[in-house]
């Protein structure tokens, strides 16, 4: 078997290697000017003070900054800037009610429990949590502006700059000009549009994975469906909203068609060129807002090929503006006690316990040293103590070495500009790079915030170059506390972020089997939103063992073995889309047994997840085309008990019927 380059590439390579977003202009754009209006409006009126504070307000609004539409956009950005406000408030009264260190250190500790039980409910919240704290941090030590309680609302003030330069303009009604190259009566064209974009992108990720079935290349073309998908999801407007009805038959659509390809790409079953265009020009007609897109006809003649020939005419007749979907459940609606319920969770509490030790930690050791700035190391380990961002020990590492290399790029600017329309320009230029910096790496992110933090430092009245290498010392300390107290002494460890994730895509599959071979089981949800469900718990299970993959031994390794784990649970999702197909369009009745081998083998997989113990083996994957005469799920009890088979999961001893592999 050919070895896994992902797993075999050294870690520290993966932990250096940044990624390549595409540049969010637009949101670099928003940011730069956000920044410029509110520094400069500082400037202009002599009110430099009250002027860094809204520029904060717009750094905090740019890293929540993103394509969505407008009314989730508003959400984040006023979610997270409002946990700002409230702890820039607790943080200044702090410092004008004069707290001394126990009392500041005990309201700092207090505060992250609460910052990291808030982190706990999902990105929304972490990202609450992150500014909560930090931002308390920053309040209790910055120097305060004339009136003190000014600082917390000029941080909405800054951030309502970024949200208002997001909004679409052309819809105002001052502002329906005639412009050159835009749609008449101040209409965006369709492509400008999140959803639509977004809709666009699922289609073509759809049409990329249909011209790769059969290759090598399909497992990575259908991470990326995944990811296009989840992302589609997440910026979809709510279905009882009148306006979104299209957009989720279009949705709907092409869930259906990503079952039908995902069976084909398990069976290593390709289809025509001609058929696999089909999605990109699907994507292309709903950039333009519609038309007719032809299926070509050809001659589907297995049940996974016949199942996306049907999803393709349907997909292609939503497009076109008719009600031509298969017929699908809506989405669940979300359940209103779910915040309460993990705020008050073990998990939300274990995170915020952690994050607490941490600062109580950082609030001692900052008592107790002559530190210029002891704002800094709280502020520091709020940042880097996020897991839910990446790894801990890696956010410490580069924390570390960027901040060094962003104190030596500001040593080199303010020497040679140090007028405030020149540090204005400059931190507009540092909150510009923010968006692509933050995509790319958390080094590179660091290495882009440390200039503008010191010179929002120098236009606040400090001596910006006096405060560089203090703040690598504070950096390296907090960096230090983190690893000591958030990362070797805690038990929060990779693997037990590994484990969780592994049984809720198991859990999230055993309901898909079922409501695939148990098709008469009256259940509210429908079986392609099982499947979605299945394959965003499979995606965030992968991101959780591919971010372990760049921690140093033993965590490197350990998320190495979880890996043929997580291909075998995505490639079971594939061969029951396959045999959901082959139910349809085949007559195949689901063999009691097959079922039974199968579900065995996922309740053994959940053992070893809930013991941390991978199996030891990897499943053999077929290289030639399933052959359609047989029961997918077959196959599939076969390729699981290769990866248990031996003893492999060290979770326990089983007993298995002997399969035919293939």
């Amino acid at each position: 078997m050919s070895r896994n380059p992902v797993a075999d590439a050294p870690w520290w390579a993966r932990a250096v290697r940044p990624a390549r977003p595409v540049p969010p202009v637009a949101a670099m754009v928003r940011a730069a000017l956000g920044m410029a209006v509110a520094l400069g409006a500082g400037v202009l009126a002599h009110r430099v003070d009250l002027g860094v504070f809204a520029g904060l307000g717009a750094m905090h609004a740019t890293m929540n900054d993103r394509d969505e539409p407008v009314r989730l956009r508003a959400r984040r950005i006023a979610t997270a800037v409002s946990a700002s406000a409230a702890g820039m408030l607790v943080g200044t009264a702090l410092q004008q009610a004069q707290a001394g260190p126990l009392a500041l250190g005990a309201a700092l500790t207090l505060t992250a429990f609460v910052s990291g039980a808030l982190s706990a409910t999902g990105p929304r919240g972490s990202a609450a949590g992150l500014l909560l704290l930090v931002s308390a941090a920053l309040g209790s030590g910055m120097p305060l502006p004339d009136p003190w309680w000014a600082a917390a609302p000029l941080l909405p003030t800054g951030a309502a700059l970024v949200l208002l330069l997001g909004l679409p303009l052309l819809r105002l009604p001052l502002l329906r000009l005639p412009l050159p190259g835009l749609p008449p009566r101040g209409r965006r064209a369709p492509g400008a549009d999140p959803v639509v974009r977004a809709l666009a992108a699922a289609y073509d990720a759809l049409g990329a994975m249909l011209a790769d079935l059969g290759t090598s290349r399909g497992a990575a073309a259908r991470q990326v469906l995944t990811d296009r998908l989840n992302r589609l999801q997440d910026v979809l407007p709510p279905p009882r909203h009148r306006r979104s009805h299209r957009a989720h038959e279009m949705y709907r659509a092409a869930l259906a068609a990503t079952e039908a390809a995902t069976g084909l790409l398990w069976a290593r079953r390709p289809v025509p060129p001609e058929v696999a265009a089909v999605p990109g020009l699907l994507a292309r007609a709903v950039e333009r807002g519609g038309g007719e897109v032809a299926v070509p006809g050809w001659a589907p003649d297995t049940p996974s090929r016949r199942a996306l020939d049907e999803a393709l005419r349907a997909a292609a007749g939503t497009v076109a503006g008719r009600e031509a979907a298969p017929g699908t459940a809506p989405v669940p609606p979300p359940d209103p006690w779910r915040l309460r319920v993990r705020l008050v969770s073990p998990g939300a509490a274990r995170y915020g316990a952690r994050l607490a030790l941490c600062i109580a930690v950082g609030a001692a050791v900052t008592a107790a040293l002559p530190l210029s700035k002891d704002y800094w190391v709280p502020m520091t380990i709020a940042f880097v103590l996020k897991p839910d961002l990446g790894s801990v020990f890696l956010r410490s590492v580069s924390r570390s070495v960027g901040t060094v290399l962003g104190v030596a790029v500001t040593a080199a600017v303010l020497a040679l500009a140090a007028s405030p329309w020149a540090l204005v320009a400059i931190a507009a230029l540092c909150v510009a790079l923010l968006p692509y910096a933050t995509a790319a790496h958390y080094g590179l992110n660091t290495v882009v915030m440390t200039p503008m933090a010191l010179v929002l430092l120098q236009l606040g009245g400090q001596d910006g170059a006096a405060e560089f290498w203090p703040r690598v010392l504070d950096t390296a300390l907090a960096s230090a506390i983190v690893l000591l107290f958030g990362h070797l002494l805690w038990p929060e460890r990779p693997r037990h972020r590994i484990g969780p994730r592994l049984l809720t895509a198991t859990t999230a599959l055993k309901a898909y089997l079922r409501s695939v071979t148990q098709p008469d089981d009256p259940r509210p949800e429908a079986e392609v939103w099982l499947r979605r469900t299945a394959y965003r718990a499979l995606a965030d299970a992968r991101a959780e063992v591919e971010q372990g993959l760049a921690e140093p031994p033993p965590t490197g390794r350990l998320a190495a073995e979880w890996l043929p784990a997580t291909a075998a649970l995505e490639r079971l999702s594939g061969a029951v889309a396959a045999f959901a197909a082959q139910r349809r369009y085949g007559g195949r009745v689901p063999d009691p047994v097959e079922v039974e081998r199968v579900g065995r083998a996922l309740e053994e997989l959940t053992a070893a997840a809930r013991a941390h113990r991978p199996p030891t083996r990897a499943a053999a994957r077929p290289t030639r085309p399933h052959d359609p005469t047989r029961s997918a799920l077959g196959r599939a009890a076969d390729e699981l008990d290769a990866l248990l088979a031996d003893g492999g999961s060290r979770a326990g001893s089983r007993s298995r019927t002997p399969g035919r592999h293939t």
